[in-house]
């Protein structure tokens, strides 16, 4: 379906911002006749996003934005099955993008599209398939009026419930327009459900397997034969459509299957996954993260964090704790990994630290808030909704979340601090030696620490990256001591978010 100029002329322009965004005016075009004039053409959805994918990909463009991590795998899929004009089936675990996927696809439709005004199915001006489109073309000719639609509207989702039915999908006879005067052999009574209403557009349906199989039936001809039939009507609607549809694995989804015959209609079966690596799991908890004191998206480090509020700041190697905690949990035997673990899990934490740490920062009084191992007990809470421990490891809940946060502190630990002279640092810590951590604790506090313990200010220096923040150095100084026990250099005597350290003696 070619675009049209606001003036008229066919437009070969092929780029497609947000679907959302409204980037320029229908074209001033309001009859069949001056649509024929202009010389706009009618192509299927599917070719007409295979044209707008391939424009894409010849100028080096993603084929979908605001995705990450699927770069290697999933988009070269994706890809291929747009550009044979498949249906796609989306299969993975909850939290791996499936629905933001299916929906940015909408940004391969062109902007506008002509219909017969006031069309309940968006009938194509040319080829007409409803009666009240046929009806009005055959009478007013090229006289016939024609409206546009924006790409936004030509995508619809239905989330799959055992209460869909099929009046729901494609369509039932409205008992009010019977009620009316019309006869119910008039093709006119029907009422169009939401496959038929998406002509000329995309449709998606989310969790698949939870749809009856009966009504998944219902979906067989529109995948293959491209029709619909209304129940009590001779009626046949040659539907245009790109049907899309999202699963988790089936041997998680026991509430139901995807029918054999459905299943191999579908052109093309994707498989999502989570991200590979914790970097790509931190940008994406930053790209998603609603901070305190913002409105969308996680602001820079040392960004104000909002009126009233201290201004935050996330060193990199707390985030880098949240990613790596994900990671370890998607490897961990007492989790339940069939139902997965999902990213949001990642952005929940994520957004909990930052929270935690400013409220410690009001309540402190300090203008600056910096998160630090202390405030990681905080995201117990953050954790246990979102993942399913093992039958086993019922009532521990706590427990293996502490675990997950130990292990996770330990890697990154690990990989970000090289001490020169560790014996140094450990005999530091005499019997006498005691060093207090935790929430109570103000930033300026542990200025004090370095004082006493001067062999900790050069791998505390390094882990700040130089930084001289009373804030960020707090929290390399608690991310050292947290270190050091972990790798049974110190003892540690802990009670909630507060902690104190001493030499093992």
């Amino acid at each position: 379906m070619s675009k049209v100029k606001p003036d008229g002329t066919p437009d070969s322009g092929d780029a497609t911002p947000d679907p959302e965004e409204r980037t320029t005016p229908p074209p001033d075009i309001t009859t069949l006749g001056r649509l024929r004039e202009v010389g706009w053409r009618s192509i299927p959805v599917a070719e007409e996003m295979r044209r707008n994918a391939a424009a894409r990909i010849a100028r080096g463009q993603r084929l979908v934005s605001g995705v990450l991590g699927f770069d290697d795998t999933v988009l070269p899929q994706l890809e291929n099955a747009v550009m044979a004009g498949h249906d796609v089936i989306l299969l993975g675990e909850r939290g791996q993008a499936k629905t933001r996927l299916i929906r940015s696809l909408v940004g391969l439709l062109d902007e506008w599209l002509p219909i017969v005004a006031h069309s309940e199915i968006n009938d194509d001006p040319y080829r007409p398939i409803s009666r009240f489109a046929k009806d009005l073309v055959a009478e007013s000719g090229d006289h016939t009026p024609v409206s546009w639609i924006h790409r936004s509207e030509r995508y619809g989702e239905k989330l799959a419930t055992p209460d869909t039915s099929i009046a729901d999908l494609i369509g039932e006879v409205d008992p009010i327009r019977v009620a009316e005067g019309r006869y119910l052999s008039d093709e006119l009574t029907i009422h169009y459900g939401l496959v038929p209403r998406l002509n000329r557009g995309i449709f998606a349906v989310n969790e698949l397997p939870d749809l009856a199989e009966r009504i998944q039936v219902g979906l067989l001809n529109v995948l293959e034969e491209r029709d619909v039939q209304i129940r009590g009507h001779r009626v046949r609607l040659p539907l245009d459509i790109v049907l899309l549809a999202t699963a988790n694995p089936e041997d998680y989804t026991n509430r139901g299957r995807i029918i054999t015959p459905l299943k191999d209609r579908f052109g093309a079966q994707i498989r999502t996954h989570y991200p590979l690596d914790a970097e790509t799991e931190l940008r994406i908890a930053q790209v998603e993260a609603r901070l305190p004191g913002t409105s969308e998206g996680a602001p820079d480090n040392g960004a104000d964090a909002g009126p009233g509020l201290p201004r935050l700041e996330m060193p990199d190697f707390m985030a880098e704790v949240i990613a790596v905690m994900s990671q370890l949990a998607r490897e961990s035997p007492h989790l339940n990994q069939r139902s997965g673990v999902s990213v949001r899990l990642t952005i929940a934490n994520y957004e909990t630290l930052a929270a935690n740490a400013t409220r410690r920062a009001l309540r402190n009084g300090e203008t600056g808030a910096v998160p630090r191992v202390s405030d990681l007990a905080s995201l117990v809470s953050s954790t246990q909704g979102k993942v399913e421990v093992e039958t086993l490891e019922e009532g521990r809940e706590e427990l293996l979340v502490s675990q997950l946060l130990a292990a996770a502190v330990l890697s990154v630990f690990r990989r970000r601090v090289i001490l020169d002279d560790p014996h140094a640092v450990v005999a530091a810590f005499t019997e006498e030696t005691v060093v207090h951590a935790g929430d109570d604790l103000p930033a300026s506090a542990y200025a004090e620490t370095l004082t006493r313990l001067p062999a900790l200010s050069g791998p505390v220096l390094a882990l700040a990256g130089g930084s001289e923040d009373p804030g960020v150095v707090a929290s390399a100084v608690e991310f050292l001591l947290e270190g050091l026990h972990l790798t049974k250099r110190l003892n540690k005597e802990a009670a909630g978010a507060r902690a104190t350290y001493r030499g093992r003696g």
